[in-house]
């Protein structure tokens, strides 16, 4: 027979990732628990802390379960179990109380209750100690010569004839270019974009910011060529207001939308996506644009 044995009071822990004596806006830093004396083959229940955190903290990612080194012995181990956070508003928060159930190998379970953590983030201090306002001084005045603005003048009027040929040359370029141009489609334009971040060697940290940038503004110059909105200067929760009443499969919707939130964390946030994280971006973007660009062929061929 199960039994729930509660284990109440324990402590929390908490560590900045960042090497500073503070936390300033947009640091990282784990928040958990440590488990002691975990028997080997033990399942643990971790809580969603999703809705419990203060709206001005953020969750990176799901939890992780380390094994501490050079503690516990076998069968026991002590287990680290701890979450990624983040926050862009100044202010003190508190960090909630969670349990954690053990379901152990004999069958029986506990039930660990651990204590919540008060933050306090940081903006950049000002050294108020050696800081000082100092008056402001006017502006000196000096006599301008002829000599010196002659050099000026002769230098504006070569520009402006270089400019006058440069003006009538491209209107004639451009003339000539519109009775050759051909404009591939949007699809088209997105596809040959993506193809350029094919391969893992942007999926290095210091990489995926600008891999996930590229990969996303493809994305959203289809869209607003597809679906005339707005997407380049929508953020993403506005496109995907705006996409709502659009006619598109609803799982396409769904990863498009993890898609683009995952590359704000990583563009914003410093968050480090992983490999498989990284490996699934080109095929599902590959995937929208087909899939979608087909739904626009079908509309037409309906039409006619």
């Amino acid at each position: 027979m199960k039994k729930d044995n509660p284990v109440f009071a324990q402590a929390t822990f908490f560590k900045q990732l960042q090497a500073r004596d503070s936390i300033l806006i947009g640091d990282q830093m784990l928040y958990g628990a440590d488990l002691p004396a975990v028997p080997v083959g033990t399942t643990l229940e971790l809580p969603s802390l999703e809705g419990a955190v203060s709206p001005e903290i953020n969750i990176l990612g799901e939890w992780r379960l380390d094994t501490l080194q050079g503690s516990g012995k076998a069968p026991l181990q002590d287990v680290r179990a701890s979450l990624t956070l983040t926050s862009f508003d100044e202010g003190e928060y508190l960090l909630p109380p969670f349990s954690v159930v053990r379901h152990l190998p004999d069958g029986s379970t506990d039930t660990l209750h651990f204590e919540g953590k008060d933050i306090l983030v940081c903006t950049m201090p000002v050294d108020t100690a050696t800081f000082k306002i100092k008056p402001i001084k006017e502006q000196m005045n000096y006599p301008v010569t002829f000599a010196e603005i002659a050099p000026w003048l002769g230098g504006a009027v070569a520009l402006a004839g270089l400019v006058a040929g440069l003006v009538i040359l491209v209107k004639r370029l451009k003339r000539k270019k519109a009775e050759l141009a051909h404009v591939d489609p949007p699809h088209i334009i997105a596809l040959r974009k993506l193809d350029a971040y094919r391969g893992d060697k942007f999926w290095a940290p210091a990489k995926q910011k600008l891999f996930y940038s590229g990969v996303t503004d493809a994305l959203r110059e289809y869209i607003a060529a597809r679906y005339a909105v707005g997407a380049m200067e929508m953020t993403t929760a506005e496109l995907m207001d705006s996409l709502k009443d659009v006619e598109m499969q609803q799982d396409l919707k769904q990863e498009l939308q993890e898609l683009l939130e995952r590359a704000d964390y990583v563009k914003f946030a410093k968050y480090v996506a992983s490999e498989q994280e990284n490996a699934s971006v080109l095929p599902f973007s590959v995937k929208f644009v087909t899939s979608t660009y087909e739904e626009q062929i079908k509309e037409e061929s309906n039409v006619l």
